[in-house]
């Protein structure tokens, strides 16, 4: 009798119970692999030879997930002939292979070139197969030493037949719309009250559009509808088209896309949960949120959707860059963006073109052939006479070329990564994709792992992935923070090197020294895997701010002075139908305050991504940036004597940030640089506090717009603030006793907090009555904490989008000075207050 639940039997309830919930199973884990292969290997009858065959050909991940490895080692054996069964043929298991993506199984099937009875499956395998990095040179090894299937390999990967073999866009798709009206947040496709679901795409998909929206209806029995509409939609037989004015702003863009993708996309073969492809129309779209729509192989256009409503039945012809259907214009002309989306549809998504690409170039290089011709090409561009932008050269510098050079707006680069982000919230997500990739060392210089989105009151499956994940990106010599150190973006700008290329999985990932290009999960994996990443150069709208700033105006209203002044010169609009938005897609770059902290900087740069804006840069100061490395490399010294890893990258980045020390220097914008849009602000033109009003983070007003406003709840927190902004905020607390709004407190890091409790700080928060969070994201997600319903609330936060941080509230968005007094009032002041209340503390501000 056995001690505990054979792993196949709890795999069979499970299978059953989310069959009860109307979804299919997980993947299967690493034993219940391994006791199905003992099922076969002993003909056990836990299932049927037949079933598990099936269990093994499309319930086991691919990559270098442990369970693919034992999958992979099992059908390696078969298709060597070591092990005989009647259910599987070693022609059979060399083919089952060839559907693992990379990782595991090539080495095998490299191994099996050879053999006169499953060589040429095996050749056809690897044919298809992208992900053969370092295997390459031995198939090469191989045909110079004779074999004749694996020159056949080489010249199949250098007529690009992985390519050639999948299906073309067809010249015309018939599609019906599912429509949902207004601004689509990621919020809405992927709320971050779920965020808990987000590694199980099917269970998370049904959270999608949990918050009403106009033009999604509820079902007749009272039930909301979306996924009832989406239902019914699909009995069409027709493609579901997803269609939004405005989408995709916000964060955690690969969930949301995972999302849609479930309920409008195709199963991808032998990948478990796993959709691709599908239709999205917008008038305009988040450019982190397009791009990683191009990672999974939708077709994302940009296109004018007035008119179209759920259930329309429309033709799209991509190849003539044409819509026909109903609505004011019958035919809606568009085009694409990018020459090579529909190759990047036909490939999979961006990253499988991108490393085919790679593989097939590779091969004919080595073969002597000429650059293939089946690859859409970029058309060549004019050399304009201008100069560069700071963006320009920065990216110009990550690709190598000469100094002072850099790279044109709608150029395509592959910049090197010097510094990436994973948060946790996308982590798990990050983890999948890497096995997919096949990645078991990183090429990006740094990694960081946090946990700081659900680090104050985590759920169990939050807790596993605290417990797992550091282990999984350390062995790939990856750093692993600690829950309970604090926000990713607070400690991933201490780790970064100045005028230097980063990204991340928060949209928030906005470097105050360098550049950095926020991405999801998939993007984020493949830069940490190969040390680059695909980027079309977006043009760059220059801020530049004259004069010097007049008391009582904070940094954060300097910040909000920027959607302001665009408001005010007609390049952003509050409307979504037709929204116009200067930044959305576009770098945002700021000159002018080079006296800014870094820590300062970054409330510009990390506000760029309620831009929608692709990256910011900031001009700053070499003082500035010499402080910041000198105390950064404080805190690295800290990290290794204190047992964080991985040791080695840790002691890379220390010598790479001394080395700048001794000869530093940043890179500059040309005089004579070209931008798509300068706003110039008048630094005396700002004589009040600026807010971002409910709930939108472009609708920026001047306090005295909105004076007197009840406030119930403020929140001071994020990863907008730093400790100057908590110490300030202290001494305006300082003798309060319990203040009439419910006050949270959040400190960034643990560094911070704990510098605040040795100052004494806490003590003036406490007697506020204020809720002293652990370090980390707190309510400015609303994963977790959550105000309460319908509640007005000011926000030192990031972001105020409807929902986020609770159910009907209404969100300012404003400076940790504003917010303090704000508490103590329980309103928000008007202009003479708040100066009366900054008059003592206009030194420790830092405004």
């Amino acid at each position: 009798m056995r001690d505990a639940e054979d792993p196949m039997e709890i795999y069979l309830r499970h299978r059953s119970e989310r069959s009860d919930q109307g979804l299919p199973p997980h993947a299967m884990s690493t034993q219940q692999v391994l006791e199905l292969v003992t099922t076969l290997r002993q003909g056990t009858a836990i299932v049927t030879p037949d079933e598990a065959i099936d269990l093994l050909t499309t319930q086991v991940p691919a990559g270098v997930d442990s369970a693919a490895q034992v999958k992979a080692e099992f059908l390696a054996a078969v298709a060597r002939g070591e092990l005989r069964l009647d259910v599987l043929s070693a022609r059979k298991a060399a083919s089952l292979l060839g559907t693992m993506l990379g990782g595991f199984n090539v080495e095998p099937l490299v191994s099996l070139l050879d053999d006169p009875d499953v060589g040429d499956v095996a050749a056809a395998a690897l044919s298809s197969t992208i992900l053969v990095f370092n295997h390459f040179d031995r198939v090469v090894t191989k045909a110079e030493n004779g074999s004749a299937m694996a020159q056949q390999v080489l010249t199949a990967w250098a007529n690009a037949e992985w390519f050639t073999a999948r299906p073309p866009v067809p010249d015309s798709l018939d599609v019906v719309v599912f429509r949902v009206e207004g601004e689509i947040t990621t919020d809405d496709l992927s709320p971050a009250t779920e965020v808990w679901s987000r590694p199980d795409v099917p269970l998370h998909a049904l959270s999608m559009l949990r918050n009403a929206r106009p033009g999604v209806v509820p079902d007749e029995d009272g039930r909301r509808g979306p996924l009832a509409q989406l239902q019914a939609l699909r009995q069409t037989g027709r493609q579901i088209a997803f269609v939004g004015d405005v989408v995709g702003t916000g964060s955690s863009r690969k969930s949301a896309t995972n999302s849609l993708l479930w309920h409008i996309g195709v199963d991808v073969p032998f990948q478990p949960n796993k959709r691709g492809g599908g239709v999205c129309l917008g008038a305009s779209f988040a450019p982190i949120f397009f791009n990683t729509l191009q990672d999974s192989g939708c077709l994302p256009i940009e296109v004018d959707v007035t008119g179209l409503q759920t259930g329309d039945l429309i033709t799209i012809r991509p190849y003539a860059g044409q819509i026909i259907g109903p609505g004011p214009a019958a035919s809606r002309p568009f085009e694409l963006k990018g020459p090579l989306l529909l190759d990047e549809v036909r490939a999979g998504g961006r990253i499988n073109l991108i490393l085919g690409r790679r593989l097939t170039a590779k091969a004919r290089q080595y073969l002597s052939l000429p650059a293939c011709t089946v690859f859409r090409q970029r058309p060549r561009q004019a050399t304009p006479a201008h100069g560069f932008t700071l963006a320009q050269k920065i990216v110009g510098r990550a690709c190598g070329l000469p100094p002072g050079q850099g790279v044109r707006a709608g150029t395509y680069c592959e910049p090197r990564i010097s510094t990436v982000g994973s948060p946790d919230t996308t982590g798990p997500l990050t983890r999948e994709e890497l096995k997919d990739l096949a990645c078991l060392e990183f090429s990006a210089d740094l990694v960081l792992q946090s946990f700081c989105h659900t680090v104050a009151y985590p759920k169990p499956a939050d807790i596993r992935v605290q417990r797992e994940l550091p282990g999984f990106i350390t062995a790939r010599s990856g750093v692993s923070l600690r829950p309970g150190d604090g926000i990713i973006h607070s400690w991933l700008n201490r780790l970064a090197l100045p005028d230097t290329v980063g990204t991340g999985g928060d949209s928030h990932t906005r470097l105050p020294v360098g550049i950095s290009f926020p991405a999801g999960s998939g993007l984020v994996a493949f830069a940490a895997a190969t040390g680059a990443m695909p980027l079309d150069m977006p043009e760059s709208v220059l801020v530049r701010f004259r004069g010097t700033p007049r008391a009582g105006v904070t940094i954060r209203d300097l910040v909000h002075a920027i959607p302001l002044f665009a408001r005010h010169q007609g390049l952003l609009t509050l409307e979504k139908a037709a929204k116009r938005n200067v930044f959305a897609g576009r770098i945002l770059e700021i000159e002018g305050l080079t006296d800014l902290t870094a820590e300062q900087a970054f409330e510009f740069t990390d506000a760029s991504a309620e831009r929608s804006a692709a990256a910011c840069a900031i001009q700053l100061g070499i003082p500035a940036v010499s402080a910041y490395l000198k105390s950064n490399i404080a805190l690295i010294r800290r990290m290794i004597e204190t047992g964080y890893n991985d040791r080695a990258t840790l002691e890379r980045r220390l010598s790479a940030m001394e080395a700048w020390l001794d000869a530093p220097t940043l890179l500059q914008a040309d005089a004579d640089a070209h931008y798509a849009a300068v706003i110039d602000i008048d630094l005396q033109e700002i004589a009040e506090p600026i807010l971002c009003c409910p709930n939108d983070p472009d609708d920026a007003r001047f306090l005295s717009e909105v004076a007197g406003t009840q406030v119930d709840e403020v929140f001071l927190g994020s990863c907008m603030t730093n400790i100057t902004h908590f110490q300030v905020a202290s001494e305006l607390l300082d003798g309060s006793t319990p203040v009439p709004a419910r006050l949270w407190v959040a400190p960034p890091t643990r560094m911070d907090a704990d510098q605040l409790r040795e100052e004494g700080r806490f003590a003036s928060f406490v007697r506020a009555g204020a809720r002293i969070e652990t370090p980390g994201c707190s309510l400015c997600m609303g994963n977790q904490a959550r105000v309460r319903d319908g509640a007005t609330v000011v926000s030192t936060s990031t972001r105020n989008f409807p929902n986020r941080m609770g159910d009907g509230a209404k969100v300012f968005l404003a400076s940790a000075q504003l917010a303090a007094i704000a508490s103590r009032l329980g309103r928000l002041p008007d202009a003479a207050e708040y100066m009366a209340a900054m008059i003592d503390v206009e030194a420790a501000a830092g405004a």
